[in-house]
């Protein structure tokens, strides 16, 4: 489990912790953070605690968390998969994020651009037309395009990622 540290200002505009403890984890999904809005708001006390876990940020908004990919289970068939994948995108409100699965049940397209750092394990970003093998501290720039995060390892995958609402052209 994450430490999170949220810092603040009082009323006399100095600096203090607001809360120190655990962020909230969902199995698969960390929430560290969440703005509603751009310019961000300050006077949120827990932009987190108590929201419903989505993958897409809020209209103008953003999510920071951190994300995990499992490691592909090769007795599993694709429809077994393809209904698991299914049902973990509706949980987040996300089933109308995966427009061709054609190429791998996990295929999906959010409309953010996405900051994601690969912390340990290795990790293969597939694209409808390329794929790529990552390592730790590599970085995607993922800006609104179909893509599967794969785990073709034995161990499970960590990643971090800041998605910021986007529009789509």
């Amino acid at each position: 489990m994450s430490r999170r540290i949220v810092t603040g200002n009082d009323n006399d505009s100095k600096s203090h912790v607001v809360s120190d403890g655990p962020a909230m984890d969902f199995g698969t999904l960390t929430e560290l953070w969440a703005t509603d809005g751009s310019p961000a708001d300050f006077g949120s006390d827990d932009a987190v605690d108590g929201r419903r876990v989505k993958l897409e940020p809020p209209e103008n908004g953003t999510v920071f968390r951190f994300f995990r990919v499992e490691p592909e289970d090769r007795g599993q068939s694709r429809e077994e998969l393809s209904h698991q994948v299914a049902a973990s995108f509706e949980v987040v409100g996300a089933a109308h994020c995966r427009p061709d699965t054609s190429l791998h049940p996990r295929m999906h397209k959010t409309s953010t651009v996405d900051y994601v750092v690969l912390l340990r394990g290795e990790v293969t970003l597939l694209l409808d037309n390329d794929q790529v093998d990552l390592l730790p501290f590599d970085v995607v720039i993922q800006r609104g395009t179909n893509h599967a995060w794969i785990n073709k390892g034995t161990e499970t995958a960590e990643l971090v990622g800041i998605l910021v609402d986007a529009k789509t052209r």
